[in-house]
């Protein structure tokens, strides 16, 4: 997960959050193909339902496997490989083939132009949903990379590491975290339909445990989301105030100030409801990210440690720089635990798959841009950690351009400037995206708020934006140390997104689709079933079908739970370490870099 100032979104030209995010608000209004396809209808069973327990698994199932049936049959020539590169070039992120017209029958051979009660056919309804389907595996590996990619923490982690620990456990990681995503892509293939869309990961925890599950997981999802504003508050905070210190190094912007100074910008860019309308900045800030990305590597052998910055935040004195093959000497079991848990926020995208493949014309071929993404991702990882630290040591710093010195002060600049931006554009998405979720499932589910398309709705949202901003200022505000936050953020959230709900969900939809008998009758027109039997004993039927899979899934997912209770003990006791052997304190003026 691009971690900061890296804009994990910071790339996406972001037609997939842009749809998704503004019509989370728009509560059981129906999916965006409602619209192309009849604008007076407002709900109908074909609509993207989001809390409809009458709507059991095996439909689920059904017209998934219909929806798949169809994809196998539209024309992929050319948007692979050559979408990759059309990506690379800015010729844009979707296949510009028009969506091929359904089939006339069904597997069965029955007539697919059935009317619904409201004259819309299914044909017409398929066709509509796949119209704002168009995303291609090319494009995925984009956005997956836009997404996650961000390793400007990950010399800091390797520092608390050392080389071989961490080349192993970013392996690791990296390896577990491509099983999840197999896991998702498995999920959604089997839950996604043209009838059923499937959104986001609240949509695929409601299908498979419940509305209170989609409930815990859209409010930790929007929780992560503020907590990612607030880091970026932080680091661009310590940006600021690095450029107002100017070459001479005898500037001084007090570090409180700064971060003032980066949230009244979101409270006035904030209020941009639209993402598309940020796409083209978007795009640039990848490749502005890749240029910082670049320079780190190189400036880190020229210039020495930046010693003030690690005095400050680590309490580390001037000396010669020294690297370890194994755990460095003189940490803390916290310490290394903490950089562990930044390996584990540097492959944090699994958040947002659910969204990508929502987006996408075939989702089956979701995998091949997955895949090829978490290579790049994995081997740019290793490549600057391992340079920059073999550089810096001990001394590494954070944010790695960050530990470039002030005597160095242009190439700091031009790291922190172009960050800067970046930064900018990742907190006002993640921002939308968190105040879109909580909208949409405290205020609009709990107090019946208006929908965000709605003049009330958007007189909400003007007002809701600056608090939102300034709770996040106040978390940055009172816990200046990125590395120690950035470690909370994901041992309590990303953690749980990518290593922990994979498994979880993948057990409970192994149980429920392996306890499916072949004697159960399924009407798929009136979306009834007759089961032979209910509750515990289906599921305990469908965990043995799988029994290995299934308990290995479960450990797995205990594994995780309890990596993020140590990374929550770590982190929290860094901070307190900190705030204890540095000069840092909350709210304090002077800037942790």
């Amino acid at each position: 997960m691009a971690t900061l100032t890296g804009a994990r979104m910071g790339g996406v030209a972001d037609p997939r959050l842009g749809n998704e995010a503004d019509n989370i608000g728009k509560g059981r209004q129906g999916s965006v193909a409602a619209d192309i396809v009849q604008g007076t209808v407002t709900q109908r069973r074909h609509s993207a339902i989001y809390a409809d327990n009458t709507i059991n698994f095996e439909d689920y199932r059904y017209w998934a496997d219909r929806s798949r049936e169809y994809e196998k049959t539209l024309d992929t020539k050319g948007v692979g490989l050559a979408g990759m590169a059309r990506m690379a070039i800015g010729k844009g992120i979707h296949s510009e083939k028009p969506v091929q017209e359904m089939d006339a029958t069904t597997r069965t051979g029955k007539a697919r132009s059935r009317q619904s009660n409201y004259g819309i056919t299914e044909s017409e309804w398929d066709n509509a949903q796949r119209a704002v389907r168009t995303a291609t595996w090319g494009s995925i590996f984009y956005l997956i990379t836009t997404d996650i990619l961000g390793p400007y923490n990950v010399p800091w982690a390797i520092s608390r590491m050392g080389y071989g620990p961490g080349f192993a456990l970013y392996t690791v990681f990296g390896g577990m975290s491509c099983y999840s995503g197999i896991q998702l892509w498995q999920m959604f293939v089997g839950l996604d339909s043209t009838r059923y869309p499937l959104r986001n990961y609240g949509d695929l925890t409601f299908r498979i445990f419940g509305r209170y599950a989609r409930y815990g997981v859209n409010i930790l999802q929007s929780f992560q989301f503020f907590l990612n504003v607030a880091l970026i508050i932080e680091s661009n905070a310590a940006a600021l105030a690095q450029m107002a210190a100017g070459k001479s190094q005898t500037g001084f912007l007090c570090f409180v100030v700064a971060e003032v100074i980066f949230t009244l910008c979101g409270f006035i860019l904030g209020q941009i409801r639209t993402l598309q309308r940020l796409s083209w900045l978007s795009n640039m800030a990848i490749w502005l990210n890749v240029i910082v990305i670049i320079m780190t590597m190189v400036v880190v052998h020229y210039y020495p440690p930046n010693y003030k910055a690690a005095l400050a935040s680590y309490d580390i004195q001037e000396g010669p720089v020294v690297t370890s093959a194994n755990w460095p000497a003189g940490l803390a079991l916290s310490d290394r635990i903490n950089g562990l848990m930044n390996c584990v926020f540097a492959y944090g995208g699994s958040t947002l798959f659910n969204e990508l493949m929502a987006e996408m014309r075939r989702p089956m071929d979701f995998w091949k841009g997955f895949i090829c993404a978490e290579i790049f991702i994995y081997c740019c990882y290793l490549l600057m950690g391992m340079v920059v630290y073999s550089a810096q040591g001990q001394f590494t710093y954070a944010v790695a351009y960050q530990g470039i010195p002030g005597t160095a002060y242009s190439w700091q600049t031009l790291g922190n400037a172009i960050s800067f931006i970046s930064a900018l554009i990742a907190a006002l998405l993640y921002g939308n995206i968190g105040v879109k979720v909580i909208y949409a499932t405290v205020l609009r589910d709990m107090f019946n708020f208006p929908a965000l398309d709605k003049k009330k709705g958007k007189i909400h949202w003007i007002g809701i934006i600056p608090i939102y901003w300034a709770l996040a200022f106040i978390v940055a505000a009172a816990i200046p140390q990125i590395a120690n936050l950035t470690a909370f953020v994901g041992a309590a959230c990303i953690l749980q997104f990518t290593y922990t709900f994979p498994p979880m969900l993948k057990v409970g939809y192994n149980c429920q689709n392996d306890s499916m008998l072949e004697e159960e009758e399924f009407d798929p027109v009136t979306g009834q079933i007759q089961r032979r039997d209910q509750r515990w004993t289906r599921w305990i039927r469908g965990f043995k079908k799988q029994f290995a899979w299934n308990t290995f899934d479960c450990i797995y997912a205990l594994c995780a739970l309890a990596t993020a209770g140590l990374g929550l003990y770590a982190s929290i006791t860094g901070m307190a370490q900190s705030f204890a052997k540095t000069s840092l304190t909350p709210f304090t003026c002077a800037a942790p870099a």
